[in-house]
This record gives structure tokens, C-alpha cells and sequence, in this order.
């Protein structure tokens, strides 16, 4: 998957639906992703929206995404 700031984060999340649990294991902050309300902005916003709505820089966030999926990745 190519992860860009214009990916949606549904369609990270359902390639890698191990993801949210070790976004919440890095920052409790994340918890967001597992309830209703975060499912539901999930559906439709990009990595660019969630990072610039939290203050993250979008290429320090994908950094981090390309490094945990890297991670599980050897590890399977």
C-alpha cells in the first residue's frame, strides 16, 4: 500500500487491522480509533486530515506508520 498524506485512514486500517492496537500502545490518544465516534471520522478522512487536526506533521506521522507495519512485517 502506498501511504500518502491523501490515504484514507479506513483503508489503512483495513489492510492493517492490527494497527490500532499498537497505535494505542505507543499513545494512549489513539484509544479514539476503537470507539464510535472515531470509527465513524475514520470512514472518511485522510492522513493529512487526522495529522493536521492533531498538530503531527503528516510526513513524521507516515514515517511512523511505515515503520510499525515494517516492524510486523518481520515479524511475521
Amino acid at each position: 500500500m502506498d501511504l500518502n498524506a491523501n490515504t484514507r485512514l479506513k483503508d489503512i486500517l483495513d489492510a492493517y487491522p492490527w494497527l490500532p492496537d499498537a497505535l494505542v500502545k505507543i499513545d494512549g490518544r489513539f484509544k479514539i480509533i476503537n470507539n464510535p465516534i472515531g470509527k465513524m471520522l475514520i470512514r472518511t478522512a485522510t492522513v493529512g486530515d487526522a495529522c493536521k487536526k492533531a498538530g503531527y506533521s503528516a510526513d513524521a506521522a507516515l514515517e511512523e506508520l511505515r515503520k510499525l507495519i515494517a516492524a510486523h512485517d518481520a515479524q511475521q
